[in-house]
């Protein structure tokens, strides 16, 4: 597999890391695509079928495991190898259920460019990306449940220290710490509304 075979599509919801990416990406003289979630994704691969997909985890409206889960349920799009990046799902468990998915690499933010560049061309220049073999959704689901569960005790644990630390900074080093727990608090709030919608599929599935 080659770059001639299609673009990269990276799928990001943050602007800074995305544009690094992107530039990083084109600089090297790949073609990039992008989206800034799993809904995007999945509309943008109909369109144009990546060589590679390199997608964040934690995103609104469709988040990086269920955009993933989503490509190997389809025998069209299951072979496109895919690279995890993830400054919070970053735990064994995580990188796990994340290969369970069939991702290809699993590489943890702040992401290193010498060493994404190196990925992503083993990636394309190896032999035919073997193709996984989708877990079956109640497996997913659990799974799924099970790493949401976990990062939004992490987020609250998060918050509440946040929280408790602000009263007692000085007033330079607040603006930092507040900038914090609003991305914590943004955070916990995508993975609330995550965990609501799997609590319904998983009793969908049991009627």
């Amino acid at each position: 597999m080659t770059a001639s075979n299609g673009p990269i599509l990276i799928v990001e919801d943050v602007p800074n890391v995305l544009e690094l990416l992107e530039v990083t990406l084109r600089f090297k003289g790949y073609a990039v695509i992008t989206a800034r979630n799993g809904e995007e994704a999945l509309e943008a691969v109909t369109k144009q079928r990546p060589a590679l997909i390199v997608t964040d985890i934690l995103m609104p409206k469709m988040d990086g495991y269920a955009f993933v889960q989503k490509l190997r349920l389809n025998h069209e799009t299951r072979s496109i190898p895919v690279v995890f990046l993830s400054a919070t799902y970053v735990t064994p468990e995580d990188k796990q259920f994340a290969l369970s998915l069939g991702a290809a690499r699993f590489m943890e933010k702040p992401i290193d460019t010498e060493d994404f560049l190196l990925t992503v061309a083993e990636i394309l220049t190896q032999q035919p990306f073997t193709q996984p073999q989708p877990l079956d959704m109640e497996r997913f689901y659990q799974g799924y449940r099970t790493r949401l569960e976990d990062k939004l005790r992490h987020k609250n644990s998060q918050i509440a220290r946040a929280e408790r630390l602000l009263p007692t900074l000085p007033s330079d080093q607040k603006p930092a710490f507040e900038a914090l727990l609003r991305q914590s608090m943004r955070d916990r709030d995508e993975i609330q509304s995550e965990l609501y919608d799997i609590y319904h599929t998983i009793e969908e599935l049991k009627k």
